[in-house]
């Protein structure tokens, strides 16, 4: 069990330190960064995995290996940069669309997601809150979604109006 929570610390501890080497490249004097840059940020990822770790462990959560699958972060990346970048586009153009011309029809769909897993509701949770003009409000015990939309054209919308293939994608990564 102790194995897990290590996974859990160098994995965040790689994750924070370049992270924070990619937001703050170019502002210093060796290669790309001063000494006392790369000191605070190996500081700081160093806090940042042991709080994920301790996290982790209070809380009895076990994370599952499978995550930690370098297909599942390939596919995760193609995710964010094809259909959920091409959705929030499409998303923003509707929104603006709607605020111009005042064509609002508000209402709370259903959304079968069809996973099985609470991480992967969560995902799809999160992607469909962050594309604007809608809103993951509840879930319910069978795994559906219920979305607020800005306008919903139909009274029986399928999964695929209000977040394209968020949950094929979504099913790939993290089942």
């Amino acid at each position: 069990m102790e194995g897990v929570y290590m996974i859990v610390f160098v994995t965040g501890f790689v994750f924070s330190f370049l992270s924070y080497l990619i937001l703050t490249a170019g502002s210093g004097n060796l290669m790309l960064w001063s000494g006392g840059e790369i000191t605070a940020g190996l500081l700081f990822s160093l806090l940042t995995a042991l709080l994920a770790r301790g996290l982790f462990s209070a809380a009895g959560v076990r994370p599952g290996l499978s995550l930690f699958n370098p297909k599942r972060w390939v596919l995760f990346l193609l995710y964010v940069f094809g259909p959920f970048l091409t959705g929030m586009i499409r998303a923003n153009l509707d929104v603006a669309y709607r605020v111009i011309t005042g064509k609002i029809k508000p209402g709370i769909v259903r959304i079968p997601s069809g996973l099985k897993t609470d991480f992967g509701l969560s995902m799809l949770a999160n992607s469909i809150t962050l594309t604007p003009g809608t809103l993951s409000v509840d879930e319910d015990d069978r795994n559906n979604l219920y979305v607020h939309c800005i306008y919903v054209r139909n009274r029986k919308p399928k999964a695929r109006d209000i977040c394209s293939g968020f949950p094929g994608w979504i099913r790939r990564i993290t089942e």
